[in-house]
């Protein structure tokens, strides 16, 4: 029993003095030459890895030399194009020839580009339902929305309440309505703007505005670099007005004009003009301004591209459209209306682009980091040499030694 207690007090007071002298202790590196051509061939192999990586990753692909700038852009539009559309005669008209009046116009920019002026945007209108004529009053729903069929024998249309994703509020009483090809049926009476609008497009596969593939438009396009002092128009500064006034863009021959005609923008997305004018869509055209500065700023130019944002394959709302009114007063003074259910393409520009030039703070970082990742090839020897070959631990006595002044009789004689 005695001796288990001398041996457990021994353990108990050695543990701290072991945490003490780890504490303490002080490693320094110490340099062994180990004659092993394997490890030698290894130690060089990782070696020149690592200087490729850092030569020719980090600092030659990479760039790790340069310093760089995210663009700072504005961008403004102007669309150009005239068009006059009749659909009378048309042979897939989904209306009575009598209601093609309102289809039957001239049409400039202030009418199919609405709004005059967004941020980075432009909508243009090529297809539309005009419901003219429009005024306070009381009339039959239209029978497409949802609940609003009856019989006038029976009371089933609330006074009140407004019809869900309807026109207006239901009067109590159900009323006629005539469908444009002369049918009539019975649909709850509402206030409203009168005639509601009969949501059929007035042809079954033919845009309105099917002339807009030829309408042009000008972007002006400022890209800045605040980091660098640096701008540039996407104007060339070898630009002038004959040039603006004949160029048109073109991928191959003509890859730096600022105007744009609209069929050539939606068939560089692959989309056939038609078919996303008739229900509507939603195009990227982006311009990028990658831009080596260490060279002539003159080569620091936009590279466009073209992309349809929405999903045409979509089963229910699919494409692009939105209503608005011009409003009017007849000749009895009358608040009127036309409505407009507009169908068109919004074209949405977005500006990318990154500057770089030489800078020798990062340069010296990269090299700084190759350096420090140099060691890693010195760590890995190690690890095999130590570790996993058989002559590990002969290796590691060469390798490690331990130094202690208080048990070293020469520490003594040179003390």
């Amino acid at each position: 029993m005695a001796g288990e207690t001398e041996y457990e007090g021994e353990s108990s007071t050695s543990i701290p003095m072991l945490l003490v002298n780890a504490a303490f202790e002080y490693d320094t590196q110490k340099i062994v030459h180990i004659k092993n051509k394997k490890i030698g061939f290894l130690n060089r192999l990782m070696q020149l890895a690592i200087i490729g990586y850092i030569i020719g990753y980090a600092i030659v692909y990479k760039k790790g030399y340069q310093s760089t700038d995210i663009v700072v852009s504005s961008v403004t539009s102007k669309m150009k194009g005239v068009s006059y559309t009749n659909i009378s005669g048309l042979p897939d008209l989904n209306i009575d020839e009598n209601e093609t009046a309102p289809y039957n116009r001239i049409w400039d920019v202030s009418d199919y580009v609405i709004p005059p002026q967004q941020s980075d945007a432009f909508f243009v209108m090529t297809n539309m339902i005009i419901t003219p004529n429009q005024k306070r009053g009381k009339c039959a729903e239209d029978p497409d929305m949802f609940n609003v069929s009856c019989s006038p024998s029976a009371q089933q249309c609330q006074k009140g309440v407004p019809v869900p994703n309807g026109n207006g509020v239901q009067t109590g009483e159900c009323g006629n309505f005539t469908f444009p090809n002369g049918s009539t049926t019975h649909t709850c009476e509402i206030f409203a703007w009168c005639p509601v609008e009969y949501d059929v497009n007035p042809t079954q596969s033919e845009p309105v505005l099917n002339d807009a593939r030829d309408f042009t438009v000008l972007i002006k396009n400022t890209a800045t670099y605040p980091k660098f002092n640096f701008s540039k128009r996407n104007i060339l500064e070898s630009s002038n007005k004959t040039y603006l006034q004949k160029c048109k863009y073109n991928s191959h021959t003509d890859p730096y004009c600022p105007i744009f005609r609209l069929g050539d923008i939606v068939h560089e997305t692959g989309e056939d003009f038609k078919t996303m004018a008739y229900s509507g869509g939603v195009v990227a055209i982006s311009i990028n301004w990658d831009c080596n500065l260490d060279y002539s700023q003159k080569e620091c130019r936009p590279v466009y591209t073209f992309a349809r944002l929405d999903n045409k394959d979509a089963k229910l709302a699919k494409g692009y459209n939105f209503r608005y009114s011009h409003y009017y007063q007849d000749t009895g003074g009358a608040d009127s209306r036309t409505l407009y259910k507009a169908y068109g393409i919004l074209f949405k520009i977005i500006v990318t682009g990154t500057a770089r030039k030489f800078d020798f703070v990062p340069l010296m970082l990269n090299i700084g980091s190759g350096l420090a990742l140099l060691t890693m090839s010195t760590i890995a020897c190690d690890i095999i040499v130590c570790y996993i070959l058989k002559g590990r631990d002969y290796y590691k006595k060469k390798k490690y030694m331990n130094v202690n002044p208080d048990d070293d009789a020469d520490y003594q004689v040179f003390n």
